[in-house]
């Protein structure tokens, strides 16, 4: 280990820990870093010719806190000279070395997005969780949430992002991406992940968020009368979505009872999407094209889930 020099000491007599520094020092425990570093480390550079790279931890870790604190490159590396706490979640020394400038930290976002690391972070992710016990079970809420793009058409090629579009929620229009998931019933985390433009119903994907050994599906109104998709993909499952009442055709006294009972489970869908949007901040996509904010999401969705089960994990301590 590196003595540390007074730059990364300091001379402060009081301290308390913050909530940020809380919140990395739970992820230091949690997050399975060598598991995920050698999953990156076979794209990552070799450093044979020129300046030798940064390591492929420290870069993850940085990566992750843009994930976290929803940065973007230039807010990356400033956070890594402005936050103490973030500094030293990383690994930098300011005394003994500088942080890593914008340019890399969006290389290294880059090289995620081009070799499709998303899904293969939250595979690993679940595959460690479920070597701790937590297993995804037979049934699954599938959900779906808005997230919006910028419309605003004052940039370099005078257009709104051609992959995004624009859907009615209520009587508000919102212009960007759907985010939809398949959430395990019983442990909350996120198994299945699809992105698309905002316009399309929540249920045409249903079929591409079950893993294929449900026994039973929750999901709200949107998913009603998909049956068919539900069966082609999981042939066991049965249909525990919500009724919606037709024009004409109000919901009967046992109807609503059952999409009361109903709803009990499938409200624990929602748990991923607050901690996605509300406290990791994706809320609105950062990037053009469906793509990069697709494996933005994936590689969310994954933290969400250590997140949730962190608890838990810390029981095993350091992984």
């Amino acid at each position: 280990m590196r003595q540390k020099t007074f730059s990364s000491i300091g001379f402060a007599v009081h301290h308390k820990q913050t909530r940020r520094e809380r919140f990395l020092g739970e992820m230091e425990i949690v997050v399975p870093w060598s598991r995920l570093g050698a999953l990156i480390e076979p794209h990552y550079a070799a450093g044979d010719r020129g300046r030798p790279p940064i390591g492929v931890e420290r870069m993850l870790r940085i990566y992750f806190l843009q994930q976290w604190f929803n940065l973007s490159d230039p807010q990356a590396e400033d956070c890594i000279y402005d936050s103490a706490a973030m500094r030293g979640f990383a690994g930098i020394d300011l005394g003994l070395e500088a942080g890593p400038d914008e340019t890399t930290i969006c290389k290294f976002r880059h090289l995620i997005e081009s070799k499709g690391l998303g899904l293969t972070i939250l595979n690993a992710v679940n595959d460690h969780l479920n070597a701790r016990g937590v297993r995804i079970g037979n049934g699954t809420i599938v959900d779906a949430t808005i997230i919006t793009a910028p419309s605003s058409t004052k940039n370099e090629s005078g257009k709104r992002d051609p992959e995004m579009h624009q859907t009615k929620k209520g009587n508000q229009w919102y212009f960007g991406m759907k985010g939809h998931i398949g959430v395990d019933s019983l442990e909350k985390i996120i198994h299945s992940v699809e992105a698309t433009a905002a316009n399309v119903h929540d249920s045409q994907k249903i079929g591409d968020l079950l893993h294929g050994n449900e026994t039973k599906v929750w999901g709200d109104s949107a998913y009603q009368g998909q049956k068919a998709a539900i069966t082609a993909a999981a042939p066991v499952a049965k249909d525990m979505t919500n009724k919606r009442a037709a024009r004409g055709h109000p919901l009967s006294g046992t109807e609503r009872l059952k999409n009361k009972t109903k709803s009990k489970v499938r409200a624990k869908g929602e748990h991923p999407f607050l901690i996605i949007k509300r406290i990791f901040g994706f809320a609105h996509a950062r990037y053009r094209g469906l793509a990069k904010n697709m494996n933005r999401l994936q590689v969310t969705c994954a933290l969400a889930n250590l997140y949730i089960k962190r608890r838990w994990l810390m029981q095993y301590g350091h992984v």
